[in-house]
């Protein structure tokens, strides 16, 4: 039987949630927020945040972190995600998604499989990308979309972003809307919207995303709907190597003085090949089987980088 959020005993931690087209993230993290003041961690009610946005028309995974899960937030980032995004052909909307307003029109009629193949060669690895005016980017300490949602005329400076892969799943080039659909696989920061408008404008026809599923966060899948799965432990950041922790050593950590860092093993889950990944020097500090610190290393040392509490 599926379970509700309000049937799934809440406990500090990552939860894997699968957010349905429609609800917005926050929305969901709304639902979540009763539960975790029922459950007070340390006499508190528990944190909650989620761990990277979905809009509204877009379904998949959302990472809901709970407790001291949500000091892990920033380490999430240069972690691939994975997306099945189907691309809408010919037309073209002011936020790159189907609810937009249409901007622009083009004909797609001679668009062919090894054509869009050559398209989106160019956009892999690293590049600058113009975030959609109606992103989440702040500009003065307000949303992008806050102020493209009043009117305003918005500009987003671009930015620099990582697609690894891009894998075209199937098309239908001859129907009255021809959609493809596409795999890609990127670092956080990157809009999957923005790529369909700017492959639309590189083939001189338009287009914006139909519908956008994020399949994949790292190791971790999209549970089925109404389900979700809690994480703790060695499932958490398995792609970091570890260091089992003494009673003395956690000691020392938590007066923030550093220890010797020998007996690190190799992560529980790797990156694929060719990832480029910012947290080489980040190791997973465990004691009893629970995660107690984030440390880096530090020519012949570890030292503490995020300690979370009581461990999870």
């Amino acid at each position: 039987m599926s379970e509700t959020p309000q049937q799934v005993p809440l406990s500090p931690g990552i939860h894997l949630v699968h957010k349905p087209v429609g609800p917005t993230s926050f929305s969901i993290v709304r639902a979540w927020s009763g539960r975790a003041a029922a459950a007070p961690e340390r006499g508190r009610p528990l944190k909650i945040c989620h761990g990277g946005t979905l809009d509204p028309f877009a379904g998949g995974l959302l990472l809901i972190l709970v407790g001291q899960a949500t000091k892990l937030f920033d380490h999430l980032h240069a972690i691939p995600k994975v997306y099945e995004a189907t691309i809408r052909w010919g037309v073209e909307t002011d936020n790159g998604d189907p609810l937009g307003r249409v901007v622009s029109t083009g004909d797609a009629t001679r668009l062919s499989p090894p054509q869009l193949q050559d398209a989106v060669r160019p956009f892999v690895g690293w590049h600058e990308q113009t975030p959609p005016a109606t992103s989440a980017k702040r500009i003065g300490g307000e949303r992008a979309y806050e102020k493209a949602l009043r009117g305003e005329t918005v500009e987003l400076p671009p930015s620099r972003v990582y697609l690894h892969e891009a894998r075209w799943l199937s098309h239908d080039l001859s129907a009255a809307a021809p959609t493809s659909r596409v795999r890609v696989v990127v670092r956080g920061g990157y809009y999957v919207r923005a790529l369909a408008r700017d492959l639309g404008r590189t083939l001189g026809c338009g287009a914006h995303l139909a519908a956008l599923h994020r399949a994949a966060i790292g190791p971790w899948t999209d549970p089925a709907a109404g389900e979700s799965v809690a994480i703790t432990g060695r499932a958490l950041l398995p792609w970091l190597p570890s260091r089992e922790l003494s009673d003395q050593e956690v000691g020392e950590l938590r007066q923030r003085r550093p220890i010797k860092s020998a007996d690190v093993t190799p992560p529980d889950w790797p990156l694929p090949p060719g990832f480029p990944c910012d947290a080489e020097d980040l190791v997973r500090g465990f004691h009893r089987q629970r995660l107690l610190f984030v440390l880096r290393r530090e020519v012949d040392a570890l030292a503490p980088v995020t300690e979370l509490l009581g461990g999870l």
